[in-house]
């Protein structure tokens, strides 16, 4: 489904459960590469067509298509398709060198035209990352080696989307053949082929490598992705030797594997969980216009208490939505909001809110479990604030994003090391700021922010991380301590900016 040298919203549905596993090895080929590999994964792609990729689902959509720009586990960048980069002297203009060897299986090449084809129909095929192409004003090919991404303003994530959804190369001549046959059957440039023999759409998708592929080859010659939609059966699989390998997220699953000694773990802080306060302007929830009463939520929960009883001391309280390897994060805004729920009434009064106010959430049970709802409530109402749930599934995701409903959500974000993957995501009108709510201070940090590298633009970060904290524009918790798990016969290297790792950092072990 690809090619031949000549001369890869947040929200992952869930459906049905998982049908019954088949076992599965990993003994060597006579070439010295393992027979095959399976993930487990609770995240269910709703389709294969990179237009559509996302999130944690960008590993299947890895092993069919390259992407333009490969993100190392540390989250440095590497040649993929594109074999360098260079930005113009004002970073508005992004001038990539493609390979010239790279075809797609009918022979059609990959070049310039069709990075063209790809980021155009990305940026407008609806999906839930087209967003992340919004400053690209115009592709130009210089010639069949050369693109170049012409943005209408510097965005220093702009080589993170190119190795992530918005970088992944399909074959062009596939975009226009009826009944989207790329949402079943991908047809990239990837080191592995979807067999559709062995796959079952909603259960498990399993993937042959093309032993004609371009670059380094994988050590698995076939590589499956299970789903779960629970990680009780994920740790079963594992434990009968029916799956190889997994990532488990909450800390009861954690539990029973870590002191079990045929199952081999690394640790991971990775996503932040905490209240996405979306409504700063007070358009649905008038208090939340306030600083002090956002203060107030903050300072109303015992973060130490929530991750000993609820994550079991997995993890780490902070108070600040930067995680530990981008360059905006500061030690000291970990603890800057105590429990101090005296404060938070004082400041409640002093906004005009002495009597509190009601505040309804949207709740996702595979979000927020029971313990974490009634620990809210519980810590809320304390100050004086009535917090009322909303209990929906993940279909209804659109009343919160789409309609509006909400002013917040407790979500987990990822932590990328990418300092403005995270503004965009949260500080500029995108899908977690739908209100577009911004201040003074904002305003005048991000242009100096992004016309720069990240390391010349340290002190304009720590004050737009101290500035978010101080004037709560959001409410976290901690962050989440995840285990990447392993039958002890596959070594797993955790990525920089994605819960699952890369398909690139598997290999047997020894």
């Amino acid at each position: 489904m690809k090619k031949i040298p000549r001369g890869v919203a947040a929200l992952a549905a869930c459906a049905a459960a998982a049908a019954a596993l088949t076992a599965c090895g990993g003994s060597g080929g006579e070439d010295g590469s393992s027979d095959s590999l399976t993930v487990a994964t609770m995240t269910l792609p709703q389709s294969l067509d990179p237009k559509d990729a996302a999130g944690s689902a960008m590993p299947f959509f890895q092993a069919a298509y390259d992407t333009l720009v490969k993100r190392e586990p540390d989250g440095t960048y590497s040649p993929m398709l594109a074999t360098k980069w260079e930005y113009g002297e004002d970073r508005t203009e992004l001038t990539l060198t493609l390979r010239d060897d790279v075809k797609f299986d009918d022979g059609t090449p990959f070049d310039a035209s069709a990075v063209k084809a790809n980021m155009e129909r990305f940026a407008k095929g609806g999906g839930g990352m087209a967003k992340t192409l919004a400053d690209v004003e115009k592709i130009e090919v210089a010639d069949a080696a050369h693109v170049v991404l012409h943005l209408k303003q510097p965005n220093p994530a702009m080589l993170f989307y190119l190795s992530d959804a918005a970088g992944l190369m399909a074959n062009p001549a596939r975009f226009d053949d009826a009944g989207d046959p790329l949402k079943t059957k991908p047809d990239g440039t990837g080191p592995y082929d979807l067999d559709s023999g062995k796959t079952a759409i909603g259960t498990k998708w399993t993937y042959t490598a093309d032993t004609g592929y371009w670059g380094t080859k994988l050590p698995y010659k076939e590589l499956t992705f299970r789903y779960f939609d629970n990680e009780t059966a994920i740790v079963n699989g594992l434990k009968t030797g029916q799956v190889d390998a997994a990532v488990l997220q909450t800390a009861n699953a954690q539990a029973r594997v870590e002191k079990d000694p045929g199952v081999e773990t690394k640790k991971q802080e990775f996503d932040f969980q905490g209240i996405l306060l979306f409504d700063r302007g007070g358009e649905i929830a008038p208090a939340l216009a306030e600083p002090k009463v956002r203060q107030a939520l903050n300072y109303a929960i015992d973060r130490k208490t929530m991750l000993d009883k609820i994550r079991q001391g997995r993890g780490e309280a902070t108070s600040q939505i930067f995680g530990t390897e981008s360059v905006a994060f500061q030690e000291e805004l970990d603890s800057y909001y105590s429990y101090d729920p005296a404060k938070a009434k004082r400041l409640l009064k002093e906004a005009g809110y002495a009597d509190g106010f009601e505040l309804k959430l949207p709740r996702i049970s595979a979000i927020v479990p029971d313990a974490l709802a009634s620990s809210l409530q519980t810590y809320f109402e304390a100050i004086g604030v009535e917090l009322t749930w909303d209990d929906m599934d993940q279909s209804a995701v659109r009343r919160i994003f789409t309609d509006r409903e909400y002013p917040g959500m407790v979500m987990n974000m990822g932590q990328s090391a990418n300092d403005w993957v995270a503004i965009g995501e949260l500080v500029l009108p995108s899908t977690f700021n739908f209100f577009g709510t911004t201040d003074g201070t904002v305003q005048k940090l991000l242009p100096q922010i992004a016309g720069t590298a990240a390391k010349d633009a340290e002190a304009q970060l720590h004050e737009l991380n101290r500035h978010l904290v101080e004037e709560a524009w959001f409410v976290p918790f901690y962050r989440l301590s995840y285990l990447h798990v392993s039958d002890g016969g596959v070594t797993i290297e955790p990525q920089s900016g994605m819960a699952l790792p890369s398909i690139y950092n598997y290999a047997p072990a020894g």
